[in-house]
């Protein structure tokens, strides 16, 4: 069976003292074996990531904007073979893949400006003969831990304002998906990043533990489910790192009677069910008011059943599997459950189960309330409730009083209603006719409540600010008389 190797210090390594495997989500076999990182190696690496950033912090800016102008150009140049790594092992379809490296790649283009975003701020004469200026110096080794369903996008989001920065990074990625990690740092090697100064090393929940109360560890970057970011957070902080860990989230999506429900029924479709809802962007809650409920339900309905679900390799897909086979037995278990709860499945997936490899089709549950599973939960999967509310106002208590603040949409045709919206809801980004509200690069991703641990969000100002410390020097130089001033040149008044 084929290993997918750690990146350490420029090679490729195999050793570790247990191993996991990476299943092929479209047929259920496995494909290949992922060494686990033993505690020798964890050092060894730690100790390589230390001396590459004592060399890579002094680094000219033109040094590092070289390296990710041509790591930029070599991502591009690769596209399909990242996209292949990702549909391969994550099951996401073709299309999917290379949109996931797209977002990516607008976060090394952001990176590339670093000489701009590393400046620093210079005050003259703040008191007699007295100057005060600021620069921002790297945080030192970063731990990057990146979750399954964005396996290329995420390690960008977190690695390309880390290197800028100055820092050394060590990436653990989630070993369910692991090998388009190895091969962005085999392309970061070949733009001219310096040995040791980006590692990949593969783990479990162990290996985890062990970086975020490791000594050589200076801060951590986490995206992942809500109880592990609280712990990722609680953990590192305790240990004194600085960490920014991302959550869960519970995504809803208002449609207010005015809204074009051809448009909102289009985004519902595409916002709930792409990449088979394995997104913490994903819409999962449709909060549609009562007087068009019917409508855009059967709207929806209607949409679904010309949805393709098969492999990611397929053209005709329009959704692949989930990432594993318990993952997709717990998706199903929320639409099974649903009646129970008193809530109607319009639409039931479950039965591709039955198929080989980890598929469920998409889902669709009505006169989901509060208080239940499929309303509570995270479920992860092409699963769209829909939420029923009489006004605007309850459907605004509705979100708020929903424990995840991620993200969410309005569909409407009105802007003060939009407005006010977007000022009403405590959630931290917000789509305006816009489904999945992702900012751009310029911009920092993040959530509020629990879906955000620490207050620095990722990537944009934010990703920047959290991989650097402001050192601020105050200067004072004495001040000779003037005719104590040597100018080397007759002097003229």
């Amino acid at each position: 069976m084929n290993t997918i190797p750690h990146f350490i210090g420029g090679q490729r390594r195999t050793d570790g003292d247990s191993f996991g495997t990476v299943f092929d989500p479209a047929t259920g076999r496995e494909q290949a074996q992922v060494p686990f990182a033993d505690e020798a190696l964890l050092e060894e690496t730690l100790t390589i990531a230390r001396a590459a950033a004592a060399k890579w912090r002094l680094s000219t800016l033109s040094q590092r904007t070289n390296v990710l102008f041509t790591f930029r150009q070599l991502l591009t140049e690769h596209a399909n073979d990242l996209a292949a790594l990702i549909t391969a092992e994550h099951g996401k379809t073709t299309p999917d893949a290379l949109g996931e490296l797209a977002r990516g790649l607008e976060n090394v283009e952001y990176a590339c400006g670093l000489a701009d975003h590393l400046k620093g701020e210079f005050s003259h004469q703040v008191a007699d003969g007295v100057d005060v200026h600021s620069v921002h110096e790297p945080v030192g080794i970063v731990a990057a831990i990146t979750p399954f369903n964005f396996p290329v996008m995420v390690p960008l989001w977190m690695t390309a304002n880390a290197l800028a920065a100055g820092n050394a990074v060590v990436l653990k990625p989630s070993e369910r998906d692991p090998s388009g990690s190895v091969l962005l740092a085999e392309l970061l090697q070949r733009a001219g990043l310096p040995d040791g100064v980006f590692n990949v090393i593969h783990g479990n929940a162990d290996t985890v533990r062990r970086l975020l109360v490791h000594p050589q560890i200076d801060a951590v970057s986490f995206v992942g489910s809500t109880p592990v970011a609280k712990f990722v957070y609680e953990t590192g902080t305790s240990a004194g790192k600085r960490v920014q860990a991302l959550g869960g989230a519970k995504n809803h999506m208002l449609v207010l009677p005015d809204a074009d429900l051809d448009v909102a029924a289009d985004a519902a479709i595409n916002a709930g069910y792409g990449s088979a809802g394995e997104r913490c962007m994903a819409v999962s809650v449709v909060v549609a008011h009562e007087k068009i409920a019917d409508e855009l339900v059967a709207r929806i309905a209607e949409r679904t059943d010309r949805l393709t679900v098969g492999p990611g390799t397929d053209p005709q897909s329009d959704f692949g599997p989930l990432i594993t086979r318990e993952h997709r037995d717990r998706v199903a278990s929320y639409v099974t459950n649903a009646p129970s709860h008193g809530a109607t499945v319009v639409r039931d997936g479950t039965a591709l189960v039955d198929r080989e490899g980890f598929f469920v089709g998409p889902c669709l549950i009505d006169h989901v309330v509060p208080g239940t599973p499929a309303y509570d939960d995270e479920i992860f999967g092409p699963v769209l409730s829909v939420v029923r509310v009489s006004s605007y106002d309850d459907a605004v208590a509705l979100i708020n009083a929903n424990p995840y603040g991620n993200g969410v949409a309005i569909f409407t045709r009105d802007g003060n209603a939009a407005r006010l919206f977007s000022r009403d809801v405590t959630v931290g980004m917000i789509g305006v006719n816009v489904p999945i509200p992702v900012p751009v690069a310029s911009y920092s991703f993040g959530g509020w409540k629990d879906s955000l641990f620490g207050h620095s969000h990722i990537y944009g100002p934010d990703g920047i600010a959290f991989y650097t410390r402001a050192k601020v020097v105050t200067t004072r130089w004495p001040q000779p008389s003037d005719s104590q001033i040597d100018l080397g040149f007759p002097r003229t008044r």
